[in-house]
């Protein structure tokens, strides 16, 4: 490649599979934990939606073509499905230190 080629935008990034991978290693043991817990309470009730959202933006970030110039959609989708993951245990740590305190 000379110096001043620029490089084919449909050209594979190599380090795709870093972002979904580090969000599905922590997000999906706790969204199958979540999902039992629920499951055992009839049902998932008011964070049903969002269970489903996180497991949506998890399996989006990877089927996302492996292109460069789809790394950030790519890091946001796998970051926003974490997230979706650990609010609604963070939610119950944070009632729980709540009610506990009080």
């Amino acid at each position: 490649m000379s110096k001043n080629a620029v490089p084919s935008r449909s050209a594979a990034h190599r380090t795709w599979w870093r972002a979904p991978a580090l969000a599905t290693l922590f997000g999906l043991p706790v969204l199958v934990w979540e999902y039992r817990w629920f499951a055992s309470q009839d049902g998932p009730g008011a964070f049903g939606g969002i269970l489903y959202w996180a497991s949506g933006l998890l399996a989006l970030a990877w089927v996302l073509p492996h292109r460069r110039s789809v790394r950030g959609l790519r890091t946001a989708a796998a970051g926003t499905g974490l997230g979706c993951a650990l609010l609604p245990l963070t939610f119950a740590i944070l009632l729980g230190a709540a009610t506990a305190s009080g």
